[in-house]
């Protein structure tokens, strides 16, 4: 590891100017390359104090061995050198987003003598036009059949063009209309050139003018009684309907724009891009990326347009591009932008209207990609595997950790305060094996004796499950055993029972009732959501049960730093580690279980009513009831013949439903915390209001 005041230019050298800079390790390898406005400020900023740097700038910093730069005269001129030197050296630092297939595009070469429309994938050719890209190769088939019919292009290879020429018999295609057969001189080349041209100009959302000028010839055809040529307008006219059909309106006034959108979380990040033409969503594409450097929604979304646009030229860069967030400065690659397309882009993020609806459901693929590419990633038994010994080789641990619990801890400013346990077991989830918990022992917020009672109640239970099966024998001493929950239980006449044999199909051991036992079972490792406090309660807990055989560790959401018990420092896993990212997942799963549990729990407090306690009132009754008077506060003022109106409640139901509601306190009242006024009515308080109260945790 490199210090980096080693390698640490002069104040004076470094120009205060625009440039472009490259980090070399040891090996003279580049590993990461930036840009700045000044170049003198931005490297200042590498190599102050590494414990205020985040921690992949660290990594970073501290694996290089030298930096030099490059002085350019602006912004533009920086944002070009740094793509170019990004995709010359492909720095490990550098995020880099790689494409989750291979797009397919719709192509027509116009810089042959006889112009071919084709599916294409790779590296784009100077003299192509190219539509798209699609998500499948069989949506561009489907749609050039439709428009074959009206735009009879040569769609066959080379060889096969050469063959028919040779022979002087067209293809099937030829033989049924749905190519002008140019290879045996059925139409010149400059014809064909201009159908190709006309299917270019109608793939590119010109199709209004081109609709009403068929419809005119078919109406002339029809008029002038040639009923077969009026019909096969007519159905040239359904075929290219239903080609646009394909790609729905999403934009109105024919907007040309690329929608782009960022889904992250703290290791990895998936972007999705709709392509717009005339209105009409033409394409879609999406990358994903390890966030191998600190950087933001901003500087993703730059990197996006450099890998979008760095090879484009003309109309491939559209009039406007819609973002979800803009890249610090804004300015440098708007205008950079400009310059490829060779006219303005604007440059925005999306604020309201239809944009704003379409910029949204872009998101939405974002996200479901990302989640997509996690659970593939997660999948992988070889990556499972690693990750498993990753984590054991990090922690210290006698062997691989093929059962790991989390605990969580959730409330809402310490009101219904729960805990949640999952269990992953050889990296998949278990979520038969997940547990729910509300803390009973104290009241109020206090995630670190929450922590200490939950994990202590959890493992009691895996103790009493030990001594029901006898896998819990005398200490050699002879000493009893530690009580559990104030009861202790020992063998009975010295003797020890065997276990109870499994007989479930996936080998479980089940209770004399037939059900599986819920905590029979240890793990290899405990993770805590949290930091060194909640880890010191957790291993506490366990000590205080004698259990020592069991790991711990806390894995902190801010840097995901892994704190492990009497530890000073964190261990930092590597951004690259498949370990960080199974605890990562791990811990993700147990915070999302604890507050949908306590997300239910608030929502059936906030709708309890005294009428829940009147022993044989069900919800058909209780519900006509509140029917019937309107309000709780009108029912608990009824009399009991007047409750006895109620059609299905009598004398007796009414009684206890009138005793019930006398002996109950009245509610608190409702209070508008938008004007102040207090809602007289005492009915269930509306979830909104009480929501209001505070952020969950």
């Amino acid at each position: 590891m490199a210090d980096p005041s080693s390698y640490r230019p002069k104040p004076g050298q470094i120009p205060d100017s625009p440039g472009v800079y490259k980090f070399r390790d040891e090996h003279g390898r580049v590993i990461y390359v930036g840009k700045a406005k000044s170049l003198r400020q931005r490297l200042a900023n590498y190599f102050q104090d590494l414990a205020g740097l985040h921690p992949r700038t660290r990594t970073m910093v501290t694996t290089a061995a030298s930096v030099e730069w490059t002085v350019v005269t602006t912004e533009v001129e920086a944002l070009q050198l740094e793509y170019s030197w990004i995709k010359e050296f492909d720095p490990r630092f550098n995020v880099k987003y790689r494409d989750d297939k291979s797009y397919p595009y719709l192509a027509v070469t116009l810089n042959e003598e006889f112009p071919r429309v084709q599916v294409m994938r790779g590296a784009k050719k100077k003299g192509v036009r190219y539509f798209g890209p699609y998500a499948h190769a069989w949506a561009i088939r489907e749609t050039v059949d439709l428009m074959l019919r009206v735009f009879p292009v040569r769609t066959c290879s080379a060889g096969v063009f050469k063959r028919s020429a040779q022979i002087g018999r067209p293809c099937l295609l030829g033989y049924i209309g749905k190519c002008s057969a140019p290879c045996v001189g059925r139409i010149p080349a400059e014809e064909h050139r201009e159908l190709a041209e006309e299917f270019c100009d109608f793939m590119a959302g010109r199709t209004g003018a081109y609709i009403r000028r068929l419809e005119r010839r078919m109406q002339e055809a029809a008029e002038e009684m040639e009923y077969e040529r009026a019909a096969r307008l007519r159905d040239d006219i359904g075929a290219l309907k239903r080609a646009m059909e394909k790609s729905a309106v999403v934009l109105a006034d024919a907007t040309d724009a690329d929608l782009i959108a960022v889904a992250e979380d703290e290791l990895e990040a998936a972007v999705q891009i709709f392509h717009v033409r005339g209105g009409r969503v033409r394409g879609q594409r999406g990358w994903v990326t390890d966030k191998v450097e600190a950087v933001t929604t901003g500087g993703l979304v730059e990197h996006a347009l450099q890998q979008l646009y760095g090879e484009e030229r003309g109309d491939a860069v559209p009039k406007e591009v819609l973002v979800p967030a803009l890249p610090e400065p804004v300015e440098p690659v708007a205008q950079w932008l400009s310059q490829r397309r060779g006219s303005q882009v604007s440059l925005r993020i999306p604020q309201r209207g239809d944009k704003k609806d379409l910029m949204a459901t872009v998101g939405r693929n974002a996200q479901q990609a990302l989640a997509l590419h996690k659970t593939k990633r997660a999948s992988d038994l070889t990556t499972r595997s690693r990750a498993l010994e990753e984590i054991a080789e990090a922690l210290g641990l006698d062997s691989v950790p093929l059962r790991i619990e989390c605990f969580d801890i959730s409330h809402l400013q310490g009101e219904d305060v729960v805990a949640s346990m999952v269990v992953f077991e050889d990296g998949l989830v278990r979520k038969s094996e997940y547990r729910r918990f509300q803390i009973k022992g104290f009241e109020g917020q206090d995630d670190v004796r929450s922590m200490h009672e939950v994990i202590g109640r959890r493992f009691k239970r895996y103790l009493q499950e030990k001594q029901k099966s006898g896998e819990w024998t005398e200490e050699p001493d002879g000493e009893t055993p530690a009580p559990v929950d104030g009861v202790v239980t020992a063998p009975v006449d010295g003797v020890v029972t065997a276990a109870g044999e499994p007989d479930r199909a996936d080998g479980r051991p089940v209770d004399d009732d037939g059900r599986p036992k819920r905590f029979a079972y240890p793990p290899q490792l405990v993770v805590v959501d949290g930091g060194a406090p909640q880890v010191a309660a957790a291993r506490r807990a366990l000590d205080e049960l004698g259990i020592d055989d069991v790991a711990v560790c806390g894995l902190a959401k801010r840097l995901e730093e892994v704190w492990l018990p009497e530890e000073d420092d964190p261990v930092v896993l590597p951004r690259s580690s498949e370990g960080l990212y199974l605890l990562q997942r791990v811990r993700d799963e147990a915070h999302r279980f604890a507050i949908t549990y306590q997300r239910t729990k608030r929502s059936k407090r906030l709708k309890s009513s005294p009428l829940d306690a009147v022993p044989g009132l069900g919800d058909t009754r209780r519900q006509a009831l509140l029917k019937h008077f309107g309000s709780l506060k009108k029912l608990r003022a009824a009399t009991v013949d007047e409750i006895c109106e109620v059609p299905g409640v009598g004398r007796k139901t009414a009684e206890t439903v009138a005793a019930a509601l006398a002996g109950a306190a009245p509610s608190a009242p409702a209070v508008n915390t938008a004007t102040g006024e207090i809602i007289e009515d005492d009915g269930a308080p509306p979830a909104a209001l009480s929501a209001e109260r505070g952020q969950e945790r």
